[in-house]
């Protein structure tokens, strides 16, 4: 049985997306479908629109997907009709990488996600005049009212946690909690600086919070996103362009430098002064996505002094480990998503985006008229 869906199909590389009405097939045995409620606007969907990621066009972008399981294939276990799931993340859970807990650095991570076509090379979309059109975007393209998954990816919520606005818990909150909880463990007590002040900045801010972190500095050219930063837990807030030695200025509110740093823009310049600003030692996580190649020149002193530089995708998580605790983190009042999102209706994606660019919102969620 073949079932019609509304998406934002991206045509060319550049082009604005546009809705369609798309057929989504029958099921494989391990997939399942999702009734979206929402999804989340994510930098990296945007820079694959742009053509700064290989994905195939006609596409459906889109990985910050939330909503209801509709059907589920015969292979599928541990799943059912009506569930609520957060979409994460595809990975294959058979690699070396996968079998030690290492997700986020799936051996196949680039076919899963970023390919535009399952295994077989088959796409699971077709536009009105029956021509393929490519979604498994992150295991879900879920730029659509209907989404193709699979177990793999779709991670049951707790029933009490609103659905609709639960998307980017998937990806951008997630990649910034992450870093933090799962990958740098900052001890109670210790200084952080998040450069960055997007989704994926504040919700490292957030958890450094949560880790009882003393001193949480944030760092963005944009005003208006100081406030709301302050208010997820940041001591302190500061405009670069306002610094005639940013590195030498976090190192005076640090009291000698940063024990962990964040720097979620990705650019050679962020990068030197993320780890200019830390203490000796420690570590700088670089989480920005750049388009294409992106070489960067660091002064290698730097790392003598033990200090380190890593990067991280996705947080470096496990989705069906991590974004339950982040759920119920949320649930509690401690990671709290409301303040960090803005919903629009799914037809007015250009208003969310212009609403993105300018720091109007964190996290714009689109969401369907269910």
């Amino acid at each position: 049985m073949t079932r019609t869906a509304t998406a934002a199909v991206l045509r060319e590389y550049g082009s604005p997306l546009r809705l369609e009405t798309v057929t989504v097939p029958e099921l494989r045995d391990d997939e399942v479908l999702v009734r979206i409620h929402g999804v989340g606007i994510c930098h990296t969907d945007l820079t694959a629109a742009a053509g700064g990621v290989p994905l195939p066009t006609p596409a459906v972008l889109g990985h910050e997907g939330a909503g209801v399981v509709a059907e589920v294939g015969s292979a599928v276990t541990g799943l059912r009709v009506g569930d609520p799931v957060v979409l994460g993340f595809d990975s294959c859970r058979r690699c070396r990488n996968c079998v030690r807990g290492r997700h986020a650095y799936c051996t196949h991570f680039a076919r899963l996600n970023y390919g535009g076509v399952r295994g077989d090379g088959t796409t699971v979309l077709r536009d009105a005049h029956g021509a393929p059109v490519h979604g498994n975007w992150f295991g879900q393209s879920s730029f659509s009212s209907l989404v193709v998954a699979t177990e793999r990816n779709a991670v049951r919520l707790p029933a009490d946690v609103p659905v609709a606005i639960a998307g980017p818990l998937g990806c951008g909150f997630a990649t910034g909690a992450g870093t933090v909880l799962h990958v740098l463990r900052p001890e109670s007590g210790s200084s952080v600086v998040v450069f960055g002040l997007g989704a994926v900045g504040m919700a490292a801010v957030t958890a450094a919070h949560i880790a009882e972190c003393a001193d949480i500095i944030g760092v963005d050219p944009n005003p208006r996103r100081h406030g709301p930063a302050r208010r997820l837990g940041a001591t302190e807030v500061i405009s670069p362009q306002d610094e005639e030695n940013l590195g030498r200025r976090l190192r005076e509110i640090t009291g000698g430098g940063a024990d962990y740093v964040i720097e979620s823009v990705g650019t050679e310049a962020v990068i030197r002064q993320a780890l200019s600003s830390l203490t000796s030692p420690g570590v700088c996580a670089t989480l920005g996505l750049r388009p294409g190649r992106n070489p960067v020149s660091i002064d290698q002193t730097h790392l003598l002094s033990g200090r380190t530089l890593t990067g991280v995708i996705e947080g470096g998580i496990d989705p069906h480990r991590f974004l339950p605790e982040l759920a119920a983190l949320w649930r509690d009042g401690r990671f709290p998503v409301d303040e960090l999102v803005q919903t629009f209706d799914f037809t007015k994606f250009d208003d969310a985006l212009a609403a993105v660019t300018s720091g109007e919102v964190v996290k714009a969620v689109l969401t369907f008229d269910i």
